[in-house]
């Protein structure tokens, strides 16, 4: 991995460098558009709307446009504003850390120790598993000030961008505003479907199947050809049922759901229920 920046967390008077770098990577196949005619490459230019040149990238400013007039931002615009300029993660708080809601969570980076003693670093992520809490912190990464959460995963610190509250959209259904009533057998009849399928999670038993079969289709294409079809390939596929005929009861769909699966299991679950005095 290669460090894409520099910095120091700060809270109080501690200071703690680290390097960051990117905690996740993409493993989509690379693909380009070609013209289906001939093969060759479609390339997109930067053509200048004005002169009509095309324009490097070294020669590209970025703009706003009010609707009535256009402000230009050079590089050295942006890169002089304070937020920009700072190479400090500066904690604000520390918040609980069951109270940091997952749809707020964006990219992820691992921080490395960049001192000659790694020991304020090591204190302070055993400081945040004893307390389980979440430092949140501001800093600013490619020309954006960031808020961002600062957690302990295994044995290092990441830091994870947040968005910011207002980017986060409110659901609001009117349908979910009806009163629904959901009967005490169907509540149970539907956790035993949850416990049917009940396990611990591993990230590594789940793999990208369109990846892999996209990749088995080019492996095919590199050895014989354009010829190939995909039903050779992978073999004659077939199409899933699609609803819009039979409609089930929702009791009748939940049985079936938990007999299906328990038969794929080979034995069935035992449903374990807290039992209670029911109110009234």
């Amino acid at each position: 991995m290669r460090a894409i920046w520099t910095g120091a967390i700060t809270f109080g008077l501690v200071n703690v460098p680290v390097k960051v770098y990117s905690a996740t990577e993409d493993h989509d196949i690379a693909l380009h558009q070609v013209h289906d005619e001939d093969g060759g490459r479609i390339r997109y230019q930067r053509r200048c709307e004005i002169c009509g040149k095309i324009v490097s990238f070294d020669h590209i400013d970025k703009a706003y446009d009010d609707g009535e007039k256009t402000v230009v931002l050079t590089s050295e615009d942006l890169a002089g504003l304070p937020a920009e300029r700072s190479r400090e993660i500066e904690v604000v708080e520390f918040v609980p850390s069951d109270q940091l809601d997952p749809i707020m969570f964006d990219r992820s980076y691992f921080l490395e120790p960049d001192s000659t003693s790694p020991k304020a670093y090591v204190l302070l992520r055993q400081t945040l598993e004893q307390t389980d809490r979440t430092a949140i912190v501001h800093f600013a990464l490619r020309q954006k000030t960031r808020l961002g959460a600062l957690r302990v995963h295994g044995d290092v610190l990441m830091l994870q961008s947040l968005l910011w509250d207002d980017e986060v959209r409110h659901a609001e259904f009117p349908a979910l505003g009806e009163q629904t009533r959901v009967t005490e057998k169907e509540l149970e009849m539907s956790s035993s479907l949850v416990d049917s399928f009940a396990s611990d999670f591993d990230p590594s038993k789940f793999s990208d199947e369109y990846q892999e079969e996209l990749r088995t289709l080019i492996e095919a294409k590199l050895a014989h050809g354009d010829a190939i079809s995909t039903a050779e390939t992978f073999g004659e596929q077939e199409e899933p049922e699609r609803g819009g005929g039979e409609v089930l009861d929702l009791m009748d769909a939940l049985r079936k759901s938990i007999e299906k699966n328990r038969g794929a299991a080979g034995e069935p679950r035992k449903t374990k229920r807290k039992t209670g005095k029911s109110a009234g």
